[in-house]
């Protein structure tokens, strides 16, 4: 049965507020069956390992399109509303994770700059 969902994102008057849906619902997260109007919209959980492989392979094969890669809007996937506390937990490990190999990355620029200052 088809039902008729307005995005939580989505404002009045915009096109493509209204997403209709032909198939059953099931969580990105849990692969739990979820009805329409229980699911938690948000956009997908992206890990490091995920980002990391997409960004050196985009810069392999097309660097051109990096930006649009990094910066086009995610499509929003159904969560179980049980879910929302551990997509919340899996992505502040995420964020820490990213942080970690962003400064790890600084730090092997920096330092050889450093002590070739000296």
């Amino acid at each position: 049965m088809p039902v008729d969902l307005i995005s939580p994102s989505a404002r009045p008057g915009q096109d493509g507020g209204t997403v209709q849906i032909d198939s059953e619902i099931r969580c990105a997260l849990t692969g739990r069956s979820l009805r329409p109007d229980e699911a938690y919209w948000a956009p997908p959980l992206v890990t490091v390992n995920d980002l990391v492989s997409t960004v050196w392979k985009t810069l392999t094969t097309s660097p051109g399109s990096l930006s649009e890669v990094l910066m086009s809007e995610q499509p929003n996937v159904a969560y179980a509303p049980e879910a929302r506390q551990e997509l919340a937990r899996r992505r502040s490990t995420e964020q820490v994770k990213l942080l970690g190999l962003l400064l790890l990355i600084a730090a092997a620029l920096i330092i050889p700059i450093v002590l070739l200052m000296r």
